[in-house]
């Protein structure tokens, strides 16, 4: 799965829109806002390379991918500022490679946030999104895991189902072989018995030549 570019965009349209209504300075206003002094995308000035690198990194052949990720990942353990982690929790959020982990993006992001201080406002709307596309792909995983597991379930139910009818038929066919043995046998006994009373008669008889 990709950034696409409606994702990406739908960022930039959050962005204005919570700049707008004073969102991103920490609190709601329902007063109408003041016209910007400077263009609105002065705004994404400070995450203007993060959106780079979740743009660029699921879209890479598997080499570039491992470079991106890698370099994410060193910059935030090497010298670990809020914009590093902030950098390589998003690395980790992306779909699409290698190096994703929605569960370590998870934790990295929630704790990020939770010293939202520690963030710069564009920043923090950037991770809050990202932790709700986190957030509801963990959800959908897990649902889908369930799901899986009760199609397996379901399916080793009716492999044993399958197994107890074989086993059925495998028992009856036994019992009418044991059944057609035990009628041969007493035949064969009974034209023995025959037999023996016939040679016992002839042995007996004094006018047998």
């Amino acid at each position: 799965m990709r950034l696409s570019g409606l994702r990406l965009a739908s960022y930039i349209f959050l962005l204005f829109t919570l700049s707008g209504c004073g969102v991103l300075g920490g609190s709601f206003s329902t007063e109408k806002a003041p016209p910007p002094s400077e263009p609105p995308g002065a705004d994404l000035a400070p995450i203007a390379g993060l959106l780079d690198m979740m743009s660029a990194l699921p879209q890479g052949d598997p080499a570039r991918q491992a470079e991106l990720f890698q370099s994410a990942k060193d910059a935030a353990a090497l010298a670990p500022t809020t914009s590093n982690r902030l950098k390589y929790a998003l690395a980790l959020a992306i779909p699409g490679h290698s190096g994703s982990d929605p569960v370590a993006a998870q934790r990295q992001l929630s704790e990020l946030l939770a010293r939202p201080e520690t963030l710069l406002p564009v920043e923090r709307l950037l991770a809050l999104v990202e932790l709700q596309e986190v957030d509801q792909r963990l959800v959908l995983q897990a649902e889908n895991k369930r799901l899986r597991d009760e199609a397996s379930h379901d399916d080793s139910r009716d492999k044993l189902l399958a197994a107890s009818r074989r086993l059925a038929a495998e028992s009856d066919e036994n019992a009418r072989l044991r059944k057609a043995l035990d009628e041969a046998r007493a035949k064969l006994d009974a034209v023995t018995h025959i037999e023996r009373s016939i040679n016992d008669r002839g042995t007996s008889d004094p006018h047998s030549p």
